[in-house]
């Protein structure tokens, strides 16, 4: 037997074998999938307040954060066609909402609420700020990228590796920095 054949065998029918019976067991528990998703090892919680497309991919140590506790609604939605790569987190306390065909390089954070915090308040006694994020279609968010609450992006918009979206911006817009700014905005080319 060749060694690409034993290589195929144990490392990528068995991820792809394992993939499907997590989404299954998510199914099971309640989340909403179209077919053809992969889902590496990572986790979930409160399966029923997520709805994902179809042909989505979420590489190892990817985490699917709605905040604990009962809603009869959803908090993360994610349309079609998308890549999340190693450990994106999405933390859901109102809403974030994805479109379809985007990309998601490593360690993307993406966070609808802020901690408040003030003089003499333990950050775990003061209270969240819940808002919504919304990424359009064919977006391109580069590794180790946060996008915070109350952040809209248009569709076909990059995101550069390390940036900290704190803003909303329009279609095509490439940002950067910390915090994120406007570099110049795609044109179609001819």
């Amino acid at each position: 037997m060749p060694l690409q054949l034993i290589e195929d065998i144990i490392l990528k029918k068995s991820v792809g074998l394992t993939s499907r019976f997590r989404v299954w067991f998510y199914q099971f528990l309640g989340m909403t999938t179209g077919k053809t998703n992969r889902f590496e090892k990572g986790r979930c919680r409160r399966l029923k307040q997520i709805t994902i497309g179809t042909f989505n991919a979420f590489t190892a140590g990817y985490m699917l954060w709605p905040i604990d506790a009962d809603y009869d609604g959803k908090r993360i939605i994610i349309g079609d066609h998308n890549y999340f790569n190693r450990n994106a987190m999405l933390d859901a306390c109102g809403l974030i909402e994805i479109g379809n065909y985007n990309m998601f390089g490593p360690d993307v954070y993406i966070a609808d609420s802020n901690h408040t915090f003030g003089y003499g308040i333990s950050p775990s006694k003061a209270p969240m700020v819940t808002g919504t994020v919304k990424i359009g279609n064919n977006c391109w968010v580069g590794a180790n990228a946060v996008i915070l609450k109350d952040v809209e992006l248009g569709d076909g918009c990059v995101v550069s590796a390390g940036s900290v979206v704190t803003t909303s911006f329009p279609a095509n817009s490439v940002i950067g920095g910390n915090p994120a700014r406007k570099l110049y905005t795609l044109k179609p080319t001819v």
